[in-house]
């Protein structure tokens, strides 16, 4: 078994694809419309779907916001350098909302952006 991709309901389609694609560096993989359902997909990462988790962006016809509940916490993504990613993803218009910093007890360099819809995303500084 393998993880093949994660969904996160978006308010304004278009908004989330310039977000992940424009800011975060991944590439659209696969989209698709569901005009009988209403709604809308977009499969959003940094491989193929053969050979990595993706984020699927979901977009309810009409729905422009979502409550975030309790129970969802994060994105995490792994990049080599938290401080430089913080600072590209500024320049490229996203919200850091924690800079990159070791972690609250432990030496794990994080950082935390955060998307159009509130979704937080978590950069971990790791050799891939």
């Amino acid at each position: 078994m393998r993880i093949l991709h994660t969904m996160i309901r978006v308010g304004d389609l278009d908004r989330s694809i310039k977000f992940y694609t424009e800011v975060l560096g991944m590439k659209v993989i696969k989209e698709s419309d569901h005009p009988e359902g209403k709604f809308t997909n977009v499969f959003v990462g940094y491989g193929t779907t053969e050979e990595s988790a993706e984020i699927e962006l979901t977009y309810n016809y009409g729905v422009e916001k979502y409550e975030m509940g309790g129970a969802f916490g994060h994105i995490a993504l792994a990049v080599p350098d938290a401080y430089k990613a913080c600072e590209e993803i500024k320049r490229r218009g996203g919200n850091v909302v924690r800079e990159a910093g070791p972690m609250k007890h432990g030496t794990t360099v994080i950082a935390f952006v955060q998307d159009p819809d509130g979704y937080k995303i978590e950069l971990i500084q790791r050799d891939r």
